[in-house]
């Protein structure tokens, strides 16, 4: 007896109710789809169906049997589609939503490398600040540096993104370097509004503890590159990942300060929405975006 040949002549019956019916679909006779599931049966040692002349019922064995063996079935086709989505050439419209900053300074730079790689594929890159709900807006996959626990996204992790805080040489001659994160209170500090809690400022001590400070400034925005701008022309400090700043870092523009207070690391993610099969082009991307930040 081929198993699935007749698991599947048994659900294809349960579903349509009739061995005619699912004959028909099976494009075979009634007689072989009953022949199927009488050897199942045999075999399982249990009666999967109650046949009256009039009507055909799963009985309690059955209706359990034919849960398991959908699933078992979903899972031979899925399994087969998955080694032909390996094979198939990436190709298509690829939505791609990531931060102004990210976008502007690393991943534009990268996609022309990649769609060099990958010619049939077409990429619609969405740069901005605000969270985008990927699944709501149709996108396929998303650069996020947060911390993630949407349970209808995966993510694969690209690379560290180190938390510095900084200010110009000249706000620093002006007004000092604080020696704690408690001295922030009487600065002048850029919020990113695009935070949850843009004024609360995590930082973790010498031992190892988190310190939460509530920071206030004349200036909030809700995008990374006007709040970098705004500290290199010597508004106040600002608290964000090291990819917007550390060009301003080497170049000297931008002084990184309580060094010791290392705030809380981030990382890097390129998230996409949950899928068991995972289209060629995502799968590409994705592959691709680790690749290239590796080394980041």
């Amino acid at each position: 007896m081929d198993r699935l040949a007749a698991m599947e002549a048994f659900v294809l019956v349960a579903e349509c109710g009739s061995f005619s019916q699912a004959a028909i679909r099976l494009h075979g006779s009634k007689s072989a789809i009953s022949r199927q599931v009488s050897a199942l049966e045999a075999d399982l040692g249990a009666r999967l169906f109650q046949r009256t002349t009039r009507a055909l019922a799963l009985t309690e064995a059955g209706r359990d049997y034919f849960e398991r063996a959908k699933r078992i079935l979903a899972d031979v086709v899925e399994a087969d589609l998955s080694v032909i989505q390996l094979q198939a050439a990436p190709r298509g419209r690829l939505r791609v939503t990531a931060p102004m900053s990210f976008g502007f300074l690393h991943l534009a730079p990268a996609i022309p490398d990649f769609l060099a790689r990958y010619p049939e594929v077409e990429i619609d890159l969405v740069m901005n600040d605000r969270f985008v709900d990927l699944i709501d807006e149709e996108f396929d996959v998303a650069i996020r540096i947060a911390r993630l626990d949407d349970s209808r996204l995966i993510a694969r992790r690209l690379a560290a993104s180190r938390i510095v805080l900084c200010a110009s040489p000249s706000y620093i001659a002006a007004h000092g370097a604080p020696k704690t994160p408690a001295d922030l209170k009487t600065h002048e500090c850029i919020c990113y509004t695009n935070n949850p809690k843009p004024n609360d400022w995590r930082f973790v001590g010498p031992d190892g503890k988190a310190i939460n400070v509530n920071v206030h400034g004349r200036f909030q925005v809700n995008n990374g590159d006007a709040s970098r701008a705004a500290a290199v022309g010597g508004l106040g400090f600002v608290y964000m990942p090291n990819h917007i700043v550390e060009g301003d870092l080497k170049a000297g523009r931008l002084v990184s300060v309580l060094e010791d207070y290392v705030p809380q690391e981030a990382a890097i993610y390129a998230v996409y929405p949950h899928a068991r099969l995972l289209s060629p082009k995502v799968r590409a991307f994705v592959d691709f975006l680790v690749e290239r930040y590796a080394g980041m």
